[in-house]
């Protein structure tokens, strides 16, 4: 491109802006007068509005969304009432859906013979100690729930389909189940669930179901 040709396009390009400015000032005085703003700021409007409009429309579907889920499930307390009773690190798993830090949670490297794993959130029993098995995954890994404990959902939150699972009697988000990995276990599946969604105790009757003895062999292999 010629020099030349190049000051003409500028040149235009600066007139067509200033026609711009002027236009908008004359029929918005009032919103002009201050010297702070300027037309830089009202190109950007259009802009922050419509981030606004999809901040407004994400917020309004994840309220909407946990309504929903409150109310599909047995125990349907709101948010503030978990806040009360959860710690800040329990309510961003189990109520927000987060993540606790791989190799960081106490029951990743628990092995117990007998007892069973609660929902920490509501106390429901989910899995009992025999469907615990070694994964080495950084996270506490079953290969199975005690039945009708636990729920599946579709998560596509990271742009891939997962399996979330969810506490069925609360919906306390508690990870997630994975397939198809090759694990030496009766179901060919792994529940790789937060630590900080659980809570265990030795009693056994707080549990429900039966293990197969297939599955425990499977288990302790």
């Amino acid at each position: 491109m010629r020099f030349e040709h190049f000051q003409f396009i500028l040149r235009r390009s600066f007139s067509t802006l200033s026609a711009l400015r002027f236009k908008t000032a004359s029929a918005s005085p009032a919103r002009l007068r201050s010297p702070g703003i300027s037309l830089f700021k009202i190109w950007q409007r259009p802009l922050i509005f419509r981030i606004n409009v999809l901040k407004s429309a994400s917020t309004k579907a994840k309220e909407d969304d946990s309504n929903d889920n409150r109310m599909s499930f047995p125990d349907k307390r709101n948010e503030d009432e978990w806040r009360a009773v959860l710690s800040p690190e329990q309510f961003r798993v189990l109520r927000e859906k987060g993540t606790e830090r791989r190799f960081a949670g106490k029951y990743d490297k628990h092995f117990p013979d007998e007892g069973v794993f609660n929902c920490a959130a509501c106390n429901a029993p989910l899995y009992r100690a025999k469907q615990k098995f070694k994964s080495g995954c950084g996270w506490p890994a079953y290969y199975d729930s005690i039945p009708g404990a636990v729920s599946r959902h579709v998560d596509q939150s990271l742009g891939i389909e997962r399996t979330e699972i969810v506490c069925s009697n609360c919906g306390g988000h508690l990870g997630h189940v994975f397939k198809g990995e090759g694990y030496p276990t009766a179901t060919d599946e792994r529940h790789c669930v937060n630590s900080i969604s659980l809570n265990f105790t030795e009693d056994e009757q707080k549990g429900g179901g039966e293990t197969s003895d297939a599955g425990e062999a499977a288990a302790k292999a």
